[in-house]
C-alpha cells in the first residue's frame, strides 16, 4: 500500500511540474486584447487558465493528502531497525571505561616488571 501511495506521489508531482510550465504568465494575456485571435482556440476566448488552474489546483491537493498519507505510514514505522547507524548514546555505553571485570581481567594480562640485574 505505501509502495503504490508513494508511486502515486511522484506521478502526481512530475505532472504539476509540468502543468505549472505549461501556464501563461499574468503578461502573457496583454497580446489577446488586441486580436490576438483567442476566440478560436480549443479552450475558448478566456484561453485554458481556467482549466489548468484548476486541474493544478486539483493535483496540489492530490499531492498534500498523498504526502500526509506517507507522513503516517513513516509514524507507524515502529522503532529504527538494528542494523544501520547507531545512536549516540549506544556508541557512548561502548566507549565507556571498562567495568570492573575488565579492569580486573586487564591487570592480570599487564607485562611483567622489569628485573634489575645486580651486576
Amino acid at each position: 500500500m505505501q509502495i503504490a501511495i508513494l508511486m502515486i506521489h511522484v506521478v502526481i508531482a512530475i505532472a504539476l511540474v509540468a502543468l505549472v510550465l505549461l501556464q501563461q504568465g499574468k503578461g502573457a494575456e496583454a497580446g489577446a486584447a488586441f486580436g490576438g485571435g483567442a476566440s478560436q482556440t480549443v479552450f475558448g476566448s478566456r484561453g485554458s487558465g481556467g482549466f489548468l488552474a484548476k486541474l493544478t489546483g486539483a493535483l496540489a491537493a492530490a499531492f498534500f493528502a498523498t504526502s500526509l498519507a506517507l507522513a503516517y505510514f513513516a509514524s507507524q514505522a515502529g522503532d529504527a531497525p538494528e542494523q544501520g547507524i547507531p545512536d549516540a548514546e549506544v556508541i557512548e555505553q561502548r566507549n565507556a571505561a571498562p567495568t570492573l571485570d575488565d579492569g580486573a581481567q586487564s591487570m592480570d594480562n599487564s607485562a611483567p616488571a622489569l628485573e634489575e640485574s645486580g651486576e
